[in-house]
């Protein structure tokens, strides 16, 4: 029997959200600026990093992401009903080939079988085409979320004099001192400013 139990309440989180791995921001030269002759000229740079996984966390999370995924998975859940339906009858009509194969009637049992598989095919149909509208819809209502946090942390890098945010979820870390990483200090922000009870951003 096909697993479709899955389909939906696990689809939400297993794609993590996709920031700009680097944010940066360039210094521009002043008008007596002049190009050193004999070195390269290394401008101060303040580097922090983010890990933007942190961001889905249910509890200390950003809170619109809850929003989000829980107004999605209500839109779903009429067609995650009707698929649970469908592999409840496909496991009843199962069993019952399975205590009547060896007491029925061939034919009958024949018919049953061919109903099964028909209910079957219906099945796998349904549940490819909700697992395409899910991941099609998904993508339409986190895009506004994900661009707003990308507008909110170059706003709070500018705001704090930071001129490259790494995502420390997108790029390998060896190591990263726990003063340079913004990521708790952004999330509070970004809550404060907006928060879940606001209007979540439509397509």
């Amino acid at each position: 029997m096909m697993k479709i139990d899955r389909l939906i309440a696990a689809i939400v989180f297993l794609a993590a959200i996709s920031l700009s791995p680097i944010f940066a921001q360039t210094r521009a030269a002043g008008p007596q600026a002049t190009a050193p002759t004999t070195a390269t000229a290394v401008p101060d740079a303040k580097i922090a990093f983010i890990f933007s996984e942190a961001f889905q966390d249910p509890k200390n999370g950003i809170a619109k992401f809850g929003v989000v995924i829980t107004n999605l998975n209500r839109e779903f859940t009429p067609r995650q009903t009707e698929l649970n339906s469908l592999q409840q009858k496909a496991q009843q009509l199962n069993d019952d080939i399975e205590k009547t194969r060896t007491v029925a009637d061939p034919k009958t049992i024949a018919q049953k079988v061919d109903q099964l598989d028909q209910l079957k095919k219906e099945l796998q149909r349904k549940a490819e085409d909700a697992q395409t509208a899910f991941e099609k819809r998904r993508e339409a209502v986190f895009q506004p979320l994900q661009d707003e946090i990308g507008k909110a942390l170059e706003a709070y890098a500018k705001a704090h004099n930071i001129n490259v945010i790494i995502d420390g979820s997108q790029v390998p870390v060896v190591y990263a001192a726990d003063s340079v990483d913004i990521t708790r200090a952004f999330i509070n922000d970004f809550n404060s400013k907006y928060p879940a009870t606001a209007a979540t951003p439509t397509p």
